[in-house]
């Protein structure tokens, strides 16, 4: 850890991701103080008390304290008000993905921040990830040759809840944005095309919610490099995040290790005795620490902005240009989702 002034720090939301954030940042030497909050304010005293932290009735006692930062993972429609009601006060924030929960909403949230200085990293943690950084330092210094073909996974054990599934924006927005966010950061490259298609054959409540629990995308970067991303929400034998990276003189896989749940079928190959991951918690546990650090660093003035507004737009119009794709059966410029 980099950062030397100890901070106090406000958390908002106190669901899963929330919590498990809390328990992180209360283990840090950096960190003085964290107080969290909630639209629920009992779930908020109850994480509090678990985790020996300091308690807030409502959001406008958290914004009255003293804070070095705010740290943001509640439902994805209270984002916009809550990054530019910080910022307005001189906060920096930290805010779990997206911004806003539409391509508008997220460019009104990019028009208030022109008038300020103060930083707002958004929560795409893969960017922190031990194996994706080795894999843009392979594909970014020449190591691999020239880059053909890149393929990626986000494959999930199991769905959320039915209730998530109308709010949550379909699976290009709530899912692939992560693979379209990282493939951009690893290749230093754009997206120019996508084709995407997707099926349902799990619970009904995709397709009553206009959604597919399964989908195909192929990509065309602005170099001429492939990629391919597949995601589901039906993959029993584990949560499986992978990055492929194919060039003419190599390649480097990322999430290719004992845990990996992927069974070979090879004579006398032997299974790994590990369980397979769980769920993104346990995958990304590590790049969760390191991506929280860096938004101390950031506060303090140690450390560029290492995942701004801009970058989740950009990771925005992707999928919103796979959704559009999906439903009209039919190759689609991200030119032709920019607003």
């Amino acid at each position: 850890m980099t950062s030397h002034k100890a901070v106090t720090l406000g958390l908002a939301g106190t669901g899963r991701i929330g919590t498990s954030h809390a328990e992180t940042l209360k283990n840090f030497p950096n960190v003085a103080n964290v107080i969290v909050a909630d639209a629920d304010p009992d779930r908020a005293r109850t994480t509090a008390t678990k985790l020996g932290l300091e308690f807030a009735p409502d959001l406008d006692t958290l914004f009255a304290a003293d804070l070095d930062g705010l740290i943001i993972t509640t439902a994805t429609d209270s984002h916009p008000e809550l990054i530019t009601r910080a910022v307005d006060a001189g906060i920096p924030v930290f805010c779990e993905k997206p911004v806003a929960a539409n391509i508008e909403g997220t460019l009104a949230v990019l028009e208030h921040l022109q008038n300020t200085t103060v930083p707002v990293q958004i929560g795409f943690q893969r960017r922190f990830d031990a194996g994706y950084q080795a894999a843009r330092t392979a594909i970014t210094s020449g190591s691999l040759g020239w880059l053909h073909t890149l393929r990626a996974t986000t494959l999930d054990p199991t769905p959320p809840p039915p209730a998530y599934i109308p709010h949550s924006g379909g699976i290009f927005r709530d899912c692939g944005v992560h693979d379209f966010d990282i493939i951009r950061w690893v290749t230093g490259r754009e997206i120019t095309e996508v084709y995407a298609t997707g099926t349902n054959q799990g619970d009904q409540v995709f397709t009553e919610s206009g959604d597919v629990d399964t989908a195909a995308i192929l990509l065309h970067l602005d170099n001429d490099t492939l990629a391919t991303v597949s995601l589901t929400r039906y993959n029993g034998a584990g949560y499986d995040v992978r990055l492929e990276a194919l060039g003419s003189k190599g390649n480097a896989i990322v999430g290719l290790d004992d845990r990996a749940p992927l069974t070979s079928v090879e004579p006398d190959y032997p299974a790994s005795p590990y369980p397979a991951y769980p769920g993104f918690m346990d995958r990304f546990r590590n790049a969760y620490t390191e991506e929280l650090d860096a938004f101390i660093s950031v506060i303090n003035g140690n450390l560029e902005n290492p995942c701004s507004p801009a970058d989740a737009l950009e990771a925005f119009y992707v999928a919103e240009a796979c959704e559009l794709s999906r439903r009209q059966g039919r190759p689609v410029a991200v030119d032709e989702v920019r607003r």
